[in-house]
């Protein structure tokens, strides 16, 4: 039983690192990287389509993306979805391929994608540690019910406190990571 909570603890534990990663790599360095364009939903049909399933985006450069849209009617949309997004981007059109140029980050913008990505990493641990949480609740729970000792509930709670570390310890990692690549000029 107590296998099955650590088991259940280090998946989930998983999942939070995976989701942090996720949303900092939207985060966008000075690099351009077709990832900062996932979040963008383009009107089709009446119906709110992500970006990724109407076109391809590659990186043309350090600092350009292009945007090949399959429909050659999309265009226009397309180019509105990433004018009108919160990404402060300024596509232009060239036949059917969007270029999509990324402005150099400034010193200060750096200063506050930073006090981003460590609000991201805050939110990270916190989740980590509502799973460790919960799993110290199934333990404690078990103890009630009278199926594992004191002593297994001790043994236990420290081998959840361990994954625990460990995990906290990488997304910190990940954190010093993404700084390290937002302050590289």
């Amino acid at each position: 039983m107590i296998n099955e909570i650590k088991k259940d603890t280090q998946q989930r534990m998983e999942k939070s690192l995976e989701a942090l990663k996720s949303h900092i790599s939207k985060i966008r360095t000075g690099r351009a990287q077709p990832s900062l364009l996932d979040g963008i939903q383009v009107e089709y049909y009446g119906a709110a389509t992500p970006l990724r399933q109407l076109a391809n985006v590659v990186a043309e450069d350090a600092r350009t993306l292009a945007v090949n849209v399959f429909d050659r009617s999309l265009i226009s949309a397309v180019e509105k979805a990433i004018l009108t997004s919160d990404l402060g981007l300024n596509p232009s059109s060239a036949g059917t391929t969007i270029r999509v140029p990324l402005p150099p980050l400034t010193e200060e913008r750096r200063r506050d994608l930073i006090k981003i990505v460590k609000g991201e990493g805050e939110q990270g641990k916190i989740a980590i540690r509502n799973v460790r949480r919960d799993a110290n609740d199934q333990i404690k729970a078990l103890l009630k019910d009278k199926e594992i000792s004191e002593d297994e509930e001790r043994k236990a709670q420290d081998e959840i406190q361990k994954i625990t570390d460990g995990f906290i310890k990488k997304v910190d990692e990940v954190l010093g990571d993404k700084e390290k690549e937002l302050l590289d000029f």
